[in-house]
């Protein structure tokens, strides 16, 4: 990060000393091969028509104006004129110093300005357990409200209860079914129901509560066993995702949008603006303005609402809650509903103020063989069972290991590994050997230097510098992993970063080198152990002190 900062600061100087403008796609970036030194710039390459030079002439009047740069050690040109730029020794030692200064908020910036950001996830249907697929979510959409708290936004994590809609019927009717069955009757089975054990078990407790229930008229019966199942699924997720690390601030009711007039409202909002109208004794969206290929009906000639009416009425209540943006994370089976909704968003006058992160797929597996999952049929691992087995380290580690729209296999055997092909302990361990080390150390006498000019000097390896590198760009890794909402970027980030760790250990020794280098060395662990557990912690994972 400071050496991004830095360059770039370097030659915006340099193109205005020349009277050129900064390109608006000039990239600063670390090149792929490291052979090409520390930073790469493609500025010159952008320049030449404003210049009216060559891109290489272009990058020698640069490289001729930063030759002075105490910063810079070396400055080359590569093919027609790129920029690749190698800085000091010096230059990287003061990383300790940043890292030392700025302690837990290292990796803190303002990049978000405070914008208003509520990211909503999970918000799985409280028909049933949350199962693996409700957990990769849950891992995301946590993580994401760290990092983007990290960045400087104003962040509200946010569940959507789905508690309105024809799935609460079928759940109100799967309970009462098997209410009826354990009371002795031989009930017709329903068509659609949810088979799960724990259906049957809701029923039991439900009928120790309501002794009447079998009594009551139908409809009332099932409108009963509808509220009691959903109270008491939706205590059960709250009570898994407390367990799994995860946090909301807000718990939406669906419902709540009809009882306190949010629907109306929002159909109101749509007729003013010219995108919502009456037709056939229905209420309809007109989303062919927008590009869709047919209006959407959002209220039945019946006077029963649609899915998409609550959708619309939520995402307009919550634009009305002041947030610049709104996050939707959703199963990646929901993809071609998303054109849908950013219409809709754009409708309500906020274009550009939805961004939709898909999810896709969870392979459950043990010793690699899959485990089938669905939650009808009552086949399916749930989140509980997961975490219960290989503990929330390991599950939110491996949740965010890979991009989100990607399949991910999750074995969980491989997981509960204590070895170096398990990712979680990999990291983990790289922590827990930095503060096993400071312990043997402190037994010995032998503390982390204090910053100083004196001890930074005694970083002068390679392999010193190369660490030192890897932890300047973690401000850049989080920056990123908040621009482009991808929290895999940390997990990523950390993986490179403990192997760099493992590699330093086996090139330098610590206890055993010379006191002074060892209490430098110490001084320089301390930064990796402190970039680790600040790392860990956007991923909602503990840095253990042992393992």
């Amino acid at each position: 990060m400071r050496a991004k900062i830095h360059l770039e600061a370097a030659l915006k100087g340099a193109l205005d000393n020349f009277g050129w403008e900064w390109p608006e796609k000039a990239v600063i970036e670390p090149p792929r091969d490291k052979q090409f030194g520390d930073m790469s710039a493609n500025v010159a390459m952008l320049l030449a028509k404003e210049a009216k030079k060559a891109p290489r002439a272009i990058a020698e009047d640069i490289q001729a104006a930063l030759s002075g740069d105490p910063n810079i050690e070396k400055i080359d040109i590569a093919g027609p004129g790129f920029l690749n730029f190698t800085f000091s020794p010096s230059f990287w030692r003061e990383t300790v110093s940043v890292i030392a200064g700025a302690g837990e908020g290292y990796g803190t910036s303002t990049m978000g300005n405070g914008t208003k950001v509520q990211v909503e996830y999970v918000s799985a249907n409280p028909t049933g357990p949350l199962h693996i697929g409700h957990g990769r979510g849950a891992a995301l959409g946590d993580s994401l409200t760290r990092i983007l708290e990290k960045a400087g936004f104003d962040v509200e994590a946010e569940y959507y209860i789905n508690d309105a809609g024809r799935q609460m019927l079928i759940l109100g009717g799967s309970i009462l079914y098997r209410a009826r069955q354990l009371g002795g009757q031989n009930p017709a089975e329903p068509e659609d129901y949810y088979k799960g054990e724990y259906i049957t078990e809701i029923a039991a407790e439900l009928m120790k509560q309501r002794p009447d229930l079998l009594t009551l008229p139908e409809e009332e019966a099932v409108e009963v066993c509808k509220v009691y199942g959903k109270d008491d699924i939706l205590e059960g997720i709250k009570a898994d995702l407390a367990a799994f690390g995860v946090r909301h601030d807000v718990w939406f009711s669906e419902k709540s949008l009809v009882t306190d007039g949010k629907v109306d409202e929002t159909f109101a909002d749509l007729t003013a603006s010219g995108m919502g109208y009456e037709a056939d004794g229905a209420y309809w969206f007109r989303s062919t303005q927008l590009g869709d290929d047919k209006d959407r009906v959002l209220r039945k000639s019946n006077g029963d609402t649609t899915y998409f009416a609550s959708d619309i009425a939520y995402h307009d209540n919550k634009f009305k809650r002041g947030f610049d943006l709104v996050v939707d994370i959703w199963g990646a089976d929901h993809h071609g509903y998303v054109p849908r909704m950013m219409a809709a968003c754009e409708a309500l006058g906020k274009p550009g103020g939805l961004s939709v992160i898909l999810v896709n797929l969870v392979n459950l597996l043990r010793d690699g063989q899959p485990i089938a999952m669905s939650t009808r049929a009552g086949q399916f691992e749930t989140l509980k069972d997961v975490v219960d087995e290989v503990g929330s380290d390991a599950a939110r580690f491996m949740f965010l290991s890979r991009k989100s729209d990607s399949k991910l296999d999750f074995d969980l055997e491989l997981v509960k590994q204590k070895s170096m092909d398990n990712p979680v302990y990999y990291v983990q361990y790289a922590y827990a050997r930095i503060r096993s080390l400071g312990r043997k150390a402190e037994e010995t006498g032998v503390a982390p230097a204090a910053v100083s000019p004196a001890s930074l000097a005694l970083l002068d390896t390679e392999h010193d510098m190369e660490m030192l590198r890897l932890l300047d760009q973690y401000p850049d890794y989080v920056e990123s992993a908040a621009r482009t909402q991808s929290p895999h970027l940390i997990s990523m980030y950390l993986q490179e970063l403990a192997s760099t760790l493992h590699r330093y250990y086996t090139n330098c020794h610590v206890l055993s080198a010379e006191r002074d280098v060892a209490e430098a060395r110490l001084m320089l662990l301390n930064c990796v152990a402190g970039v680790l557990r600040n790392g860990l912690g956007l991923l909602g994972v503990n840095a253990p002190d042992s393992m």
